[in-house]
């Protein structure tokens, strides 16, 4: 009889990847108490404490690279922050709470974020805008460009999805700069859903089979468009990005993070996250991607989605929390 060698690193590389919803659940937990409150920076404040005191039991040895900002701007989960029980060296890109301001007026989307790939495998992005573009998995390669017209980008999905423009739908942030681009997409014919906050959640909406949404558009954070592009990679969808620079010192900056690379260069997606890439995020307030948190006598119920590339396994899990058993 032939055996079949087992290989034990496989079997934790599984289970690190649901190890991942447990941080973004306590994360979620905490920002939980001060959903509409109004209070945005007290509920980041208690995300990224949970997050950081959950990651003690991840057996990883990980470099937090996109995070909440430098050293001395964040105490905890800082720019190059180590974190971890021990193990495997990981880059680690995280949003204690994606949607602050959604969390402080109890609107939808707030979500917690994680995202984790070996050592060198995300881009290090300073805290300013990227120019981003997200379509679904299923595509014929590049049937959208950042540097093409919304209206040759909508024209091509059109074509490609077998259906006509007035059938699609646009997501962006509604935000002044994108004027111009919401009109241009109405003018020819398809409709535009517009976020207050949050885009990592409509990235991931627009690669998932069942989303009313077609193409992700627009200018929103750097650190958030590394997020989408590792979720992005774990569901097999297209996203091109490019840093936005206000100025000399941001842009020097940039080269800083990312030594030989241009910092102007059109970014493809394995230029954001490349690698084996693992994701997790858990809903704070319920939305069109996670249900939120709910609490019911002693029990907590939260709701997450783990994702993995090498793999392509898209997970929802419902996690039920006894707090007279548990605590975070």
């Amino acid at each position: 009889m032939t055996s079949t060698r087992h290989n034990p690193y496989q079997v934790t590389d599984r289970n690190l990847a649901l190890e991942l919803v447990r941080v973004t659940e306590a994360a979620a937990v905490a920002a939980s108490a001060w959903t509409g409150r109004g209070l945005k920076n007290e509920a980041d404040g208690a995300a990224v404490e949970a997050m950081r005191r959950a990651f003690d039991t991840v057996a990883i040895n990980g470099t937090v690279v996109i995070g909440e900002g430098e050293m001395d701007e964040a105490p905890m989960l800082f720019i190059g922050e180590k974190v971890g029980a021990g193990g495997p060296g990981m880059d680690i890109a995280v949003d204690p709470l994606e949607g602050t301001n959604l969390c402080a007026k109890n609107l939808p989307n707030a979500l917690t974020v994680l995202a984790l790939a070996e050592s060198g495998n995300f881009l290090h992005a300073p805290d300013i805008y990227m120019d981003k573009i997200v379509v679904g998995p299923y595509l014929p390669e590049g049937v959208v460009d950042l540097d093409s017209s919304i209206e040759a980008n909508l024209k091509s999905l059109a074509k490609a999805k077998k259906r006509d423009v007035s059938e699609l739908m646009v997501c962006t942030l509604d935000r002044e700069r994108h004027e111009e681009l919401i009109a241009r997409a109405r003018a020819v014919g398809a409709r535009v859903t517009l976020l207050s906050d949050g885009d990592v959640a409509a990235a991931i909406a627009a690669c998932l089979e069942d989303s009313e949404i077609d193409l992700y558009v627009g200018s929103g954070g750097a650190p958030e468009g590394v997020l989408a592009a590792a979720a992005v990679r774990c569901v097999h969808g297209q996203m091109q990005g490019r840093l936005m620079f206000e100025d000399d010192g941001q842009i020097e900056r940039a080269r800083r993070m990312n030594p030989g690379a241009d910092p102007s260069r059109k970014l493809a997606l394995e230029d954001m996250a490349r690698g084996d890439v693992l994701f997790s995020a858990t809903g704070v307030t319920g939305g069109a991607l996670l249900h939120g948190i709910r609490r019911s006598g002693v029990r907590t119920v939260t709701h997450s989605l783990v994702m993995r590339s090498k793999s392509g396994t898209i997970r929802f899990v419902e996690g039920h929390h006894d707090y007279q058993t548990k605590t975070w």
